[in-house]
């Protein structure tokens, strides 16, 4: 009887053994990072986290602050706790790979979002693409150009070249490529600002020492928001139009505004951005195929589209 007894305890103990062998099996963690604190960052990371939380897996998320000696350090911090993916929007195509090659090299699967590294190792590459979110746009500017301002628009632009320079020429030429389908641009300036306080200043004097712009592109959420704002402190409401790239609560706002500044943007879908990204990284983990690109559909938003408009202000409640 008592051989029998630790014959049951002994059988237990293994079984013990074996689920504490699975559930370590199991404990996968997995870095994600971001390089700002706007809401289609805050946006991503919830993403992140939601698909995170739904597979079981730890995230441990950090944010570069815009700095590459705080990515990269960030990059090797994450390496040493032994995460087994990095979920990363790199801060350059190039100043990146060093560190993310170090992580790589030690095992570790890389996934890049909305931006990427001129490299082949990352398993793949998440997000909606410069070329159609500048595109997207350009659309409904030359509607606009051809229904409006009678097929010719004097331009100027904002982007974000001394951030990320790859984005925001691939922003611009997508919206240009586009909007010169409506009739004849004449592109008189070009500026980068974007941060929104700092855009405010830009376009204003852009729009100072340029009167007869009518057309402002601005290829990311702070230089749409800065650009609409300049307008109107200037007073030319209903005599410069902005058209812009991403989509926040104050950009949906603006839209739904009856002054008329801001005609249309077009939106990643950042919570679908990081949920894939997670995914992908995921596969990775397991040696499960994944795709090198995986396009997330950007959203066309105007003010001529009420319906997706509300849909879309509606995705991004609760986004702390």
């Amino acid at each position: 009887m008592k051989l029998r007894n630790l014959t049951l305890l002994a059988t237990a103990a293994l079984f013990a053994l074996q689920a504490g062998a699975n559930q370590a099996a199991d404990n996968t963690s997995i870095a994600g990072i971001v390089f700002q604190q706007d809401m289609f960052m805050r946006s991503v990371a919830r993403g992140m986290s939601e698909e995170a939380k739904a597979e079981n897996v730890t995230l441990l998320d950090g944010n570069s602050d815009n700095k590459a000696e705080k990515e990269a350090s960030l990059i090797d911090t994450y390496v040493a706790r032994g995460v087994k993916a990095i979920v990363i929007a790199p801060l350059s195509d190039q100043a990146s790979i060093p560190a993310l090659k170090r992580a790589h090299d030690k095992g570790v699967q890389i996934v890049t979002w909305t931006t990427d590294i001129k490299a082949d190792f990352p398993a793949a590459r998440v997000g909606s693409s410069g070329a159609i979110m500048g595109g997207g746009t350009g659309k409904a500017a030359a509607r606009f150009i051809k229904e409006k301002l009678g097929g010719s628009a004097t331009v100027g632009l904002i982007g974000f070249k001394a951030q990320l320079p790859e984005l925001s020429n691939a922003r611009t030429q997508g919206f240009l490529t586009e909007a010169r389908k409506g009739g004849k641009l004449n592109v008189v300036a070009e500026q980068d600002a974007w941060l929104a306080e700092k855009a405010v200043s830009v376009v204003s004097d852009m729009l100072t020492a340029n009167p007869n712009i009518n057309v402002i592109y601005a290829a990311n959420e702070g230089g749409t928001v800065g650009a609409v704002q300049a307008v109107r402190r200037m007073n030319k409401q209903g005599k410069v139009f902005v058209f812009g790239t991403d989509g926040s609560e104050q950009l949906t706002n603006f839209l739904q505004d009856n002054d008329d500044v801001l005609v249309a943007t077009t939106a990643a879908q950042p919570k679908l951005i990081g949920r894939e990204a997670v995914k992908a990284a995921l596969r990775a983990v397991k040696g499960q195929p994944v795709d090198k690109v995986i396009e997330v559909p950007a959203v066309p938003l105007s003010r001529d589209d009420p319906k997706t408009l509300a849909t879309y202000a509606a995705s991004l409640k609760n986004v702390n």
